[in-house]
């Protein structure tokens, strides 16, 4: 039996890690989010959700993938063979196909405005909403990027786990930092930014409500790539020495700092020009870039955010397609080349309809971005979250875990802690993150 690949170095895996959870959520939908519900409050409830949410599910899927070291699917049956847990674990493979098919489109269009500043597109008095609704409505140029983006994608995978993910995780993640680092002192010192700060950081308990702790709930559990399968396939790569608790906290607080320090960049820039911080695509793509040619060099600014926001974008797409390509290669027994080209391929294919369908070239009138998402965020990541901690508190046994954690040497010593969490709180916590999400869709059907 071949041996199965490992991370060459703790750091390799850490920036692995954290370019999976670091994504464009953290750039486009955090710094907003924070503003809206009560600035420094905001982040200091989701401190709180992450380290007791959070951290402990991280640190459950990386010890099912450890100790199964296979794919998702491997790792659930290896412990528990049953056609239950060979279905949870393929249901992450099923996310990752859907949430690339569409993450790739967006990405695509990131990398897109990386030329168009080199090109001067914003220069002058230009409709930027204009110009991106150009973008997305055209047939042929989005499909374009889209093809670019999972070319980039596929081959990083395509080149394994030491040649490959970690090589550039280890590019990427300090030009991630640095970015971040260089845009955010030129947006701190813009004049009338100071405005932006207070708006983003300033605390308001007043504005902690019900909805926005399950906002918190909600950010904690997608911005940390958990429920898809990245972070078991990850896990399976870990040698027996590595403290896995101590790697999930450290890649936890990297995601947390990344997104904080994203909102220093955009919200000062938006407001010391006079614009309403939005959220999403609006804010990145059509906010943004009128806010960068209001500045001096902002052609040169504006390229630089594209690229830090086409890097987010890579990082954690990498995760989403290894986490497929490691299942064809454990379970149907392809070699590393024929899985990333093939299931490479497959997501572009997919990524087509979802592209068309934003400018309104549609089977039966379905936007596939946002049925993709959905089915994503509202079903298949909450549920596998949920299914996650009740294999790794019941099924497998949370003293089975907390033995697999506890090799050479490593002491867990909040251990019956995160014990009592994953037995008793976590499953409670995450079906209700997966009803108040779902009972939206589905409440006009139910006969009460």
């Amino acid at each position: 039996m071949e041996k199965r690949e490992q991370w060459g170095s703790r750091l390799g895996f850490i920036f692995a890690a954290a370019g999976s959870a670091i994504g464009l959520g953290n750039i486009w939908r955090f710094p907003t989010r924070v503003g809206e519900n009560g600035g420094g409050a905001f982040v200091l409830i989701y401190l709180l959700i992450m380290f007791a949410i959070g951290i402990p599910v991280m640190i459950s899927e990386f010890v099912v993938g450890r100790k199964g070291q296979k794919n998702i699917v491997g790792s659930f049956t290896s412990i528990k063979n049953t056609p239950l847990w060979y279905g949870v674990g393929f249901m992450g493979v099923l996310s990752g196909f859907l949430i690339l098919s569409f993450y790739s489109v967006v990405a695509g269009w990131g990398v897109s405005y990386i030329f168009k500043f080199i090109t001067g597109t914003f220069t002058g008095n230009v409709d930027t909403t204009e110009i991106f609704i150009g973008l997305i409505t055209d047939p042929i140029q989005p499909l374009f990027w889209h093809l670019v983006f999972m070319g980039m994608t596929t081959y990083i995978v395509l080149k394994g786990i030491g040649g490959g993910i970690e090589k550039y995780s280890k590019l990427l993640m300090p030009a991630l930092l640095g970015l971040l680092v260089l845009l955010a002192i030129r947006s701190l010192t813009l004049s009338g930014a100071w405005e932006g700060v207070v708006w983003y950081l300033k605390p308001d308990f007043s504005a902690i409500t019900t909805e926005t702790i399950l906002a918190s709930l909600g950010q904690v559990f997608f911005s940390l790539s958990l429920g898809m399968g990245a972070m078991i396939t990850y896990g399976s790569y870990l040698s027996k020495k590595e403290d896995i608790p101590v790697n999930a906290l450290l890649i936890s607080l990297a995601d947390l700092f990344i997104a904080v320090l994203a909102g220093f960049i955009i919200i000062p820039a938006v407001f010391a020009f006079g614009f309403e911080p939005g959220a999403g695509a609006g804010l990145v793509f059509m906010t943004l870039p009128a806010v960068f040619e209001a500045m001096p060099f902002g052609s040169i600014f504006g390229f630089l955010f594209f690229v830090l926001l086409t890097i987010a974008a890579l990082t954690s797409a990498i995760s989403f397609l290894e986490a497929v390509v490691a299942y064809f290669i454990d379970e149907v027994k392809w070699d590393r080349k024929k899985a990333t080209l093939i299931i490479g391929t497959i997501i572009f294919l997919m990524g087509v309809p979802v592209s068309l369908s934003q400018g309104g070239i549609t089977i039966a009138n379905i936007d596939f971005l946002d049925l993709f998402d959905n089915i994503t965020a509202l079903v298949f990541l909450p549920l596998g979250g949920l299914m996650t901690v009740i294999f790794v508190g019941w099924v497998w046994g949370g003293k089975n875990a907390l033995s697999e954690i506890e090799q050479e040497g490593v002491k867990f010593k909040l251990g019956n802690a995160w014990l009592f969490l994953v037995k008793y709180i976590l499953p409670v916590v995450l079906f209700y993150i997966l009803a108040s999400g779902l009972y939206p869709v589905i409440k006009d059907y139910l006969p009460f």
